[in-house]
């Protein structure tokens, strides 16, 4: 079937009704048609696209709407946007983007889905679709270098909600397509399964994202059982729960995620050049807004102009966050490393030859008082104005929660009752992942 509606013409598409309705050209495997206009691509019978990953192997992508979904230029965008934001400072292969951890999560939402079927879970073929689609668009708000700018560049909105807002928008190109699709995003859906493997506990978001953050920086100890995983779960009373014989693999799941964050995502180093970078763009804010003229993209400085005011018309915003990338960023700031501004040339330049900012974490937060003396010493020694030390010394805080319990992974014992993980589990660590674990540190530009 064609992947979307045309209007006029009936619902859904065969290939017979195109060609009594349409003009069409045929080559080699594939059929072209002309609708409004345009030329789309309707793919014979069988026709499949096949990916080689390196962490999955081979993934199929079946033409029709999963196809031209991927095809989206919102989703194409995400092949310019890293993962892991700043990570590849601390761990060199980690370069990999948000598009290629969007096709792993669909083909482990497939995989999943698959191995509910063998235990005669009903899921239908739309609602696979829907399902991966689901998967395919559930990251497509993230902005430039993903966490590490979020809410930088558009300071009212997360990109949850700008992902949600952009399947919306492609729900109305495609005459009510992928509707299914943001009601299981949402957890709408009848099926709340489908919302749990979307987005939970025990998603297949995280599990693609722990496999191949762990795969691409080189930390093992992110390694988790995930075919062991897929094929232990099941559903009971319309909830996503695990077989018994596979609590060990989700202790392990635990274990490494809450590894993960603190080696790979919560890096000292990592947080560093994640400061580093915001306070780039603060500073370009600054300027910009008291009419200094810096070289940019004009995508970035659209949004550094307006992206912080509440009375920019909301689709207008949205036009240009989806037209800008990591490579607007990482041009804007090669070029204010030769600015006249001392701040943002020194914060530039730092950036561009890995110069970054020294974290040092602590047990407790600093007092207002000595972190005031430590500022003023700063600023002595730095030779800047208390107005600007905020952009070479500052202190913050990060959070590590490895397991939230009001979420429970739910366990299916062998005399058929459930129980949360949280309380089955007999290994220490798992039950201590519930607690939330903060660290303050100092950040301090050497």
């Amino acid at each position: 079937m064609l992947s979307y509606a045309i209007r006029g013409l009936p619902v859904p598409l065969s290939f017979t009704t195109l060609q009594k309705y349409c003009y069409y050209v045929k080559i080699a495997n594939f059929v072209y048609f002309h609708i409004e206009s345009n030329y789309y691509l309707y793919a014979m019978i069988g026709g499949k696209k096949i990916i080689n990953d390196p962490v999955h192997g081979f993934i199929d992508i079946p033409y029709g709407l999963v196809f031209n979904i991927i095809e989206h230029p919102y989703v194409q965008r995400l092949r310019e946007i890293k993962q892991l934001g700043m990570t590849h400072l601390v761990y060199p292969g980690a370069c990999h983007t948000r598009f290629a951890h969007a096709l792993g999560s669909m083909h482990l939402m497939r995989e999943a889905i698959n191995s509910l079927r063998s235990k005669d879970v009903p899921v239908s073929g739309d609602e696979e679709t829907a399902a991966c689609i689901a998967m395919l668009l559930h990251d497509v708000g993230h902005g430039p270098f993903s966490h590490a700018l979020e809410g930088k560049l558009i300071t009212s909105i997360g990109h949850e909600e700008i992902s949600l807002e952009l399947m919306d928008r492609i729900n109305k190109e495609m005459d009510g397509a992928i509707s299914d699709s943001i009601s299981i995003f949402t957890g709408e859906y009848p099926k709340m399964f489908l919302h749990q493997l979307v987005s939970g506990e025990l998603d297949v978001d995280r599990l693609d994202y722990l496999t191949r953050d762990s795969f691409y920086s080189g930390v093992a100890e992110g390694m988790i059982g995930l075919e062991r995983i897929i094929q232990m779960l099941t559903v009971r009373d319309g909830r996503l729960i695990i077989e018994a014989k596979g609590v060990h693999s989700i202790e392990k799941f635990l274990i490494s995620r809450r590894m993960m964050y603190w080696q790979v995502y919560l890096h000292k180093t990592v947080i560093a050049a994640e400061r580093l970078m915001a306070n780039i763009l603060k500073r370009a804010r600054e300027m910009i807004k008291s009419g200094e003229n810096l070289e940019m993209s004009g995508q970035l400085r659209f949004l550094l102009e307006n992206g912080d005011d509440p009375r920019t018309d909301r689709n207008t915003l949205l036009d240009v966050f989806v037209k800008t990338d990591d490579s607007d960023v990482l041009y804007s700031i090669k070029q204010w490393a030769g600015c006249k501004d001392r701040v943002l040339s020194e914060l530039s330049r730092n950036m561009c030859e890995r110069r970054l900012p020294k974290v040092e974490f602590s047990n407790g937060p600093l007092s207002e008082e000595k972190t005031l003396e430590m500022k003023s010493a700063y600023a002595k020694m730095k030779k800047c104005s208390m107005e600007d030390i905020d952009y070479y010394f500052s202190t913050g805080t990060v959070e590590n929660k490895g397991y939230n319990s009001e979420e429970a992974i739910l366990i299916l014992n062998k005399d058929g009752s459930t129980g949360n993980i949280y309380e089955i589990s007999d290994m220490l660590s798992a039950k201590a992942f519930s607690c939330i674990t903060k660290k303050y540190f100092i950040c301090r530009t050497i």
